[in-house]
């Protein structure tokens, strides 16, 4: 490990980190005709976390994704997906996370509990976080860390409630959506 690196990843202090868009995604996973996983992500979100290593419980994060920029690989599905059936862009174009308690578990594994907005509907839910990695330095001279935090939700709790049923009576779409937040950090300037 070079000297730059080991003295980014050995630091105490606070400091404030923004997500890269470019580099980042919430990926969902959900039942479809109780047979298979349709998967998709949200291509647009950024955000931003204060890491405490000191002390981890005084870490925060907080995070906004674009409903529109639902991606399932299927044009049709995902105009379906934006309409008022199940995220409603037009009256709710955000999806919101702001934590509220993080929880260290050891080495680089935590629990950052927090309020989930989607549609208008606040839920608190918890994320199991691995991260962030031992930080690096980019060609242009950033500090840069990852994350993945992954947790499921019941997509009815945010109102998220459309269905159908097939011939034999099976639900088209499951109420249980894994999701998986992958994000690469950039260090913005040690915490005030």
């Amino acid at each position: 490990m070079n000297s730059t690196v080991a003295a980014a990843t050995q630091s105490s202090k606070p400091t404030q980190w923004q997500i890269d868009p470019a580099h980042s995604a919430a990926h969902f996973s959900v039942r479809h005709l109780m047979i298979s996983n349709v998967r998709g992500e949200f291509t647009k979100l950024g955000g931003s976390a204060l890491i405490n290593p000191a002390d981890p419980a005084k870490s925060s994060v907080e995070i906004t994704i674009e409903a529109a920029s639902i991606n399932t690989r299927e044009p049709q599905r995902d105009e379906h997906l934006r309409s008022a059936d199940f995220f409603d862009v037009a009256n709710h174009p955000t999806l919101t996370f702001r934590s509220t308690r993080v929880e260290s578990l050891g080495a680089d594994n935590f629990k950052l509990t927090g309020d989930l907005t989607i549609r208008g509907v606040t839920k608190q839910v918890t994320f199991d976080v691995e991260g962030p990695t031992a930080s690096v330095k980019d060609p242009w001279g950033n500090t840069r860390a990852g994350v993945t935090a992954s947790t499921k939700i019941n997509r009815k709790d945010f109102g998220v409630a459309f269905n159908a049923l097939t011939e034999t009576g099976a639900l088209v779409v499951g109420d249980e959506v894994k999701i998986t937040v992958e994000a690469e950090l950039i260090q913005q300037a040690p915490a005030a």
